[in-house]
């Protein structure tokens, strides 16, 4: 088995290298030129670094990138600054994994597994999610003004409703996870097929260990892959009193 994962050098990419690593999984990573990634983790012999900015990648470079692997995962970001937040380009995302998808569907000869790290903020109307009106407004107004959010929802919107649930060649799942933190070990965590609490107003927390974690069990056990493919599995950490 061979993975891609594309944001290797975010917080959470390096979480799911980490723990890819530990299953002993073959992987393919895309960082930039001056992308930092601790040397335990780009220097291992089960790790492949193609150097470049995905957003410059063109149809033959993202063929290639799907070479042979089994699975993409999608960790891409904004940097949080007014460069990151304001700037180009603003459909990172969304742009990248779609470009990605379509290699996918002109060129490979298996099905790939297509994991995207979302957020709480996507409103996934199709299991009609519970929202306080407040909230819908709110999200729309981000999702209006801010292009990191926008970002995300046009990201999403392209998995549930282009690639849809019957696609011949990807199979995808989107996870989603709260307020996200920062914990060295791997903790309990539960996995809901919708929001539990207002994201604005009552948020939770996921730690990025758990998110890497998660995905990691996704790619790997089959039978837990097929309980959440093509929906959007929300993560939280576990609160134990």
């Amino acid at each position: 088995m061979k993975v891609l994962i594309l944001g290797a050098s975010g917080a959470t990419g390096k979480q799911v290298i980490a723990q890819l690593i530990k299953r002993g999984i073959n992987l393919r990573i895309v960082t930039r030129k001056n992308a930092v990634i601790p040397e335990e983790l780009c220097k291992n012999n089960l790790v492949e670094q193609i150097t470049g900015n995905i957003a410059d990648f063109d149809s033959m470079a993202n063929k290639t990138l799907i070479n042979e692997c089994d699975a993409v995962v999608f960790c891409l970001g904004h940097n949080i600054s007014i460069k990151g937040i304001l700037g180009k380009p603003r459909l990172l995302v969304y742009q990248s994994l779609k470009n990605v998808c379509e290699a996918i569907i002109q060129c490979s000869s298996k099905k790939i597994k297509v994991i995207l790290m979302s957020t709480v903020a996507y409103d996934y109307k199709k299991i009609n999610e519970e929202r306080s009106l407040s909230e819908r407004i709110i999200l729309s107004i981000l999702t209006l003004l801010l292009p990191p959010q926008k970002d995300n929802v046009w990201a999403a919107n392209y998995l549930s409703g282009t690639i849809g649930q019957s696609n011949e060649k990807v199979e995808w799942i989107a996870v989603r996870p709260d307020s996200l933190i920062d914990n060295d070990d791997v903790s309990p965590y539960e996995v809901f097929e919708s929001i539990q609490r207002n994201p604005i107003f009552n948020p939770g927390k996921t730690s990025r260990i758990n998110v890497g974690h998660f995905m990691t069990e996704l790619i790997t056990d089959n039978e837990l892959w097929g309980k959440w493919k093509n929906k959007m599995p929300v993560v939280y950490n576990k609160e134990l009193i």
